[in-house]
């Protein structure tokens, strides 16, 4: 399995599979949002905070390619990846089947930054890959 910045395990709920007993193809992109939620309070921010500053980040693409399928009581690990592209912040995003570490699904989410209305440069997302840098940094050097 490949490094990854963040990585957080969860388990599939009952109410998230369909008929066929497996995780419905919505559950994956509300599974790949939560990573990236405790992602950034990982790096000391949250959605709330960054609104009453005016700031605003809004998923702009999400393509999903859904590999094997997650059901009911399985555990799973939700990784990701970032990278720059112009003004977006790209989210490359992996979730596995635990213990194996199968591929289920992976994502790609672009996101951009909006400033009091407004669309930024992104600017922001420098600040939050320096952050993740760091604290990658750090993570390693223990």
């Amino acid at each position: 399995m490949k490094k990854y910045l963040f990585e957080i395990e969860d388990k599939v709920r009952d109410y998230e599979c369909d008929l066929q007993g497996v995780v419905n193809n919505a559950n994956y992109q509300h599974y790949m949002e939560h990573a990236r939620h405790e992602f950034l309070g990982s790096l000391g921010e949250n959605f709330s905070a960054m609104h009453d500053r005016g700031q605003d980040a809004f998923v702009s693409r999400v393509e999903i390619q859904y590999k094997n399928p997650l059901h009911s009581g399985e555990r799973y690990l939700s990784c990701l990846n970032l990278k720059r592209e112009g003004v977006k912040l790209v989210f490359l995003q992996d979730i596995y089947l635990l213990p194996e570490r199968k591929l289920a699904a992976r994502g790609i989410i672009d996101t951009v930054l909006v400033q009091d209305g407004k669309l930024t440069r992104g600017e922001f997302f420098d600040e939050l890959l320096k952050k993740a840098e760091e604290n990658n940094k750090q993570a390693h050097d223990r």
